[in-house]
């Protein structure tokens, strides 16, 4: 059997490869839907409040008509019970999907939130802070809107994928993505943090990041601690002036960048963070 065996799919606990979706299923169309990443460990669901309440307001900003059993704890029930019967209680990555059935563009069948949620195996090197810094470079090519869905982990993910793409071809490890007025949002896999004169700073939600969950956190623990943390907006040029920059996401936490274009970075305030705020989560 293989790592990622069953999943659950519309209620039912099956086995990948008894899987079916329609052709005409709306996601596989237009990209109709959201997903969510979660972390777990040791059987727990990391940030689970925040990760709940992001996809039941996506499920709500995307007009599906959610049942009533459909809730935190209907939810959390059948995440763990995807990630026993894979056996990837002590460290997984659990996707939760959320799609519309099928349709035309103008005419879905309904809007019942269909779901699939599938567990896979983590290494305990992605729990780390990273040795070595990652390398990124400002992608140009596509550009995220900047409106009332673009918070959102949505199904249709081209300029993120187009994104990963042209790292790889580059050799990098990640890439920034940029917003119609030229400004940074994210990048393929993280949320964004800069440093400078012990300022911490990250695109806010108006310039088109995704709301992350990590995100959130951090912001909320780093200022319950008095750091300086402001969620403004974040030209290419301030980027490239930090003295750090740092990813987070909910898989990996904090990974700290070594360098994007000609600029490099170090990690000392980054490490500490990572020490006291992310280590032991």
């Amino acid at each position: 059997m293989s790592s990622t065996d069953f999943l659950f799919l519309d209620g039912h606990l099956v086995r990948q490869d008894k899987a079916n979706l329609s052709v005409n299923n709306r996601s596989f169309r237009y990209g109709d839907g959201c997903f969510e990443t979660i972390r777990v460990v040791n059987g727990q669901i990391k940030l689970a409040p925040l990760h709940f309440e992001r996809l039941f307001t996506s499920i709500d900003a995307l007009k599906f008509n959610k049942p009533s059993y459909m809730n935190a704890e209907w939810l959390q029930k059948n995440i763990l019970e995807v990630v026993h019967k894979n056996g990837h209680q002590k460290l997984a990555r659990v996707r939760v999907m959320i799609f519309r059935g099928d349709g035309g563009l103008y005419d879905p069948e309904n809007h019942f939130p269909h779901h699939l949620i599938q567990s896979f195996e983590l290494g305990e090197a992605t729990q780390e802070l990273n040795q070595n810094g990652l390398t990124l470079g400002i992608y140009a090519a596509a550009k995220k809107s900047s409106d009332q869905f673009s918070m959102i982990k949505s199904n249709s993910y081209l300029p993120y994928i187009m994104g990963a793409l042209w790292a790889k071809e580059n050799n990098l490890n990640d890439a920034i993505l940029l917003n119609h007025a030229g400004n940074v949002a994210d990048t393929t896999i993280a949320n964004l943090f800069i440093i400078k004169d012990g300022t911490i700073k990250t695109p806010t939600i108006t310039e088109g990041p995704v709301a992350g969950v990590m995100r959130r956190h951090l912001i909320k623990t780093l200022r319950a601690h008095d750091y300086d943390v402001q969620e403004i907006t974040v030209t290419v040029a301030d980027v490239l002036e930090a003295s750090e920059v740092f990813l987070t996401s909910a898989i990996h936490g904090i990974k700290w960048v070594k360098q994007i274009d000609n600029s490099q970075y170090n990690n000392s305030l980054t490490t500490v963070l990572y020490k006291e705020f992310i280590q032991n989560l």
